[in-house]
């Protein structure tokens, strides 16, 4: 059975108050000690309330309101601890259907006639009789028979008994424009007729598009919106066994190519994320050449360019149609899905002025506030959209004010910050080390190390090697079960891999009887869930600082020393482990590149002892 919260039927206004004039304060109805959705209840029964205040703080208070916003009786103030919802049929200047339940305050009618008074019998007469529940007030346009012309009136015009008011379907009274990610109006129903779930619950759909984590999406009430690059708005629905659906919204007319405004595109460097990168660089980092966006092979997509006519994917050309955290690409290679192009730069003046910090930058005090991709911090005293374990009050030595870099925990890559971006937790800034142009690193380690079985196993594919001995060893594997990428338990349930291998995946641990966990996505190093609980979290998608510390092993020398460090197809994101006494090290993690396991091919390892304090913050802040 669809679960339909009370809260449906009103647009919530954050922050704000609506407090009425001094002579109609003896109207507001204090319901103490109720809940939010209590609250809309009553509210929604109520002839007599078209508002409400919920506050919180000093105490939790609910106050019904006879009128929505407007000056004659009330005024909206802003007030940090209330919020205030209107219904929707007081507010809404669009209809649903047939507008039966429109409750605006239009009174002309589509040629410019005035709606005569639902009370008066005159210039025509007529049987309808205003009651409390009907809505005939004044001479506000209704549509008390569900007529199919939408909302109307009688006219004053003796001439002309009865006319549309023309009142604009909600559809249709904000058109979209490319794949509707802009898209602000006031659709709350799917394409089906369903009703959309409200984006701050989580029944009877769990989901993670949370407002305050991203609020730059304007996820407001259940109205329609696109804040994952879908081809279209959508909303989760308020039917259980539908989790989401598409919105009929109409498309604005076709504005000519050589008319479309040009001026933010970039083409030889990007800012931003790059989702108005129209370069043409074409090949990954290590020169794999990018997939064409209108092929579906080697690797199937749904990121066709007659769908997603704006966002530039002509050619093979790295791009970002999805609002990753730089332009990216399908790879040729059929064992590497995708991979950023790293190699395109950030733009001058997308970057933060330059500055420097001494040592380990635990004493900057400079006033840079973005990170080293260009996204602005979060300020250290406010838990949106991240929730902070570092602020001024567990660190009153470290200078936290506004959003500026710092680093109250010493952090040897340098002054960090909180991001803005709901994606990245935490990321380090854009500040270089006064007279140097490279980060200082210190090795630090865990204080547990790996043990394996090291009985003698059948030698299948592996180079030098023994199969099927390092249950610290990650498959990561697609909805279908097949292995694409490998990766490396590093600590209680964290899993790490190179940023290359994101996709949709499951996590199978070396020999372990426990069954493939469902995760979200694959950033560098990741977190798995319980065996009971079908989600993930990504720590960072943007991995540790952009200095890698990349070492190669030439195939040659590893055969002759009997290393196991050959790497295969498909084993991106797996471990180098070494012997070091009784335990073996997590020593490096495999990054793509042309060609895998071939005499006189380096193979390319990150040193993982460089980020051991880069993975220790990421696990702490989880």
């Amino acid at each position: 059975q669809a679960y339909r919260s009370p809260l449906n039927d009103f647009q919530r206004s954050e922050g704000r108050e609506l407090v009425p004039t001094s002579w109609n304060s003896n109207l507001v109805q204090m319901l103490p000690n109720l809940n939010l959705e209590e609250c809309a209840s009553r509210c929604s029964q109520s002839l007599d309330c078209r508002a409400f205040n919920y506050e919180t703080r000093p105490t939790v208070s609910c106050k019904h309101l006879p009128w929505v916003a407007d000056r004659r009786n009330a005024e909206v103030k802003r007030n940090v601890n209330c919020d205030l919802y209107e219904k929707k049929v007081y507010v809404r200047q669009c209809i649903v259907g047939k507008g039966e339940d429109y409750r605006g305050k239009v009174f002309t009618t589509k040629s410019g006639l005035t709606c005569q008074q639902w009370w008066s019998k005159f210039p025509h007469d007529h049987w309808w009789t205003p009651t409390a529940s009907n809505g005939l007030e004044l001479n506000y346009c209704r549509n008390p028979d569900g007529d199919n012309i939408g909302p109307w009136c009688y006219t004053t015009d003796p001439e002309r008994r009865y006319e549309s008011c023309n009142i604009p379907q909600c559809k249709d009274e904000v058109c979209i424009t490319c794949n509707g990610e802009d898209y602000r109006g006031q659709v709350d129903h799917t394409a089906t007729g369903k009703e959309c779930q409200r984006w701050d619950q989580q029944h009877p759909h769990q989901h993670i598009y949370q407002p305050e984590k991203y609020p730059d999406k304007s996820l407001d009430d259940n109205y329609c919106r696109n804040p994952d690059a879908s081809p279209v708005p959508w909303c989760y629905t308020t039917d259980p066994l539908v989790e989401r659906e598409n919105c009929n919204i109409s498309k604005c007319p076709e504005v000519p190519v050589e008319k479309r405004q040009r001026s933010s595109f970039t083409t030889n460097c990007f800012r931003g994320r790059g989702e108005d990168y129209r370069g043409k660089v074409n090949e990954t980092l290590s020169g794999i050449p990018c997939q064409r966006w209108n092929a579906q092979f080697p690797h199937e997509h749904p990121f066709h360019p007659n769908i997603y006519e704006c966002k530039g994917l002509e050619e093979n050309y790295c791009r970002n149609p999805d609002g990753s955290e730089a332009p990216w690409c399908f790879t040729s290679a059929p064992e590497m899905r995708t991979a950023l192009c790293l190699q395109i730069k950030r733009c001058e003046d997308d970057i933060e002025a330059e500055d420097c910090y001494q040592e380990n930058g635990k004493n900057y005090r400079g006033i840079v506030h973005k990170t080293r991709k260009g996204v602005t911090c979060q300020r250290w005293n406010v838990n949106t959209p991240h929730r902070t374990k570092i602020n001024p009050l567990t660190h009153p030595e470290a200078n936290l004010t506004e959003n500026y870099c710092r680093n109250p925990d010493g952090d040897q890559h340098g002054p960090w910050c909180y991001t803005t971006d709901p994606k990245t937790e935490f990321d380090y800034c854009a500040i270089k080390q006064c007279g140097m142009n490279l980060f200082l690193f210190t090795q630090s380690t865990f204080s547990e190390c790996g043990q394996r079985d090291d009985r003698p196993q059948r030698i299948l594919r592996i180079v030098n090697g023994i199969p099927g001995n390092s249950p610290w060893t990650v498959s990561l594997r697609d909805r279908k079960g097949n292995h694409f990428c490998g990766g490396s338990l590093v600590y209680s349930r964290w899993v790490i891999s190179t940023k290359q291998c994101f996709s949709s995946w499951r996590v199978l641990l070396g020999q372990s009887d426990q069954g493939p966990i469902e995760v979200d996505r694959s950033p560098s190093l990741c977190r798995l869930p319980g065996r009971r609980r079908a989600a993930g979290w990504g720590a960072s998608l943007l991995g540790p600082p952009e200095l890698y510390d990349i070492f190669l092993i030439f195939v040659e020398a590893i055969i002759k020393t009997m290393v196991v460090a050959v790497c295969l197809q498909k084993d991106y994101g797996g471990p180098l482990a070494c012997r070091n006494s009784d335990c073996w090290v997590l020593e490096g993690v495999i990054i793509p590149m042309r060609r895998c396991g071939h005499p006189g091919q380096p193979n390319i390892f990150i040193r993982v002892s460089v980020y051991v304090d880069w993975i220790k913050k990421v696990m702490e802040m989880a």
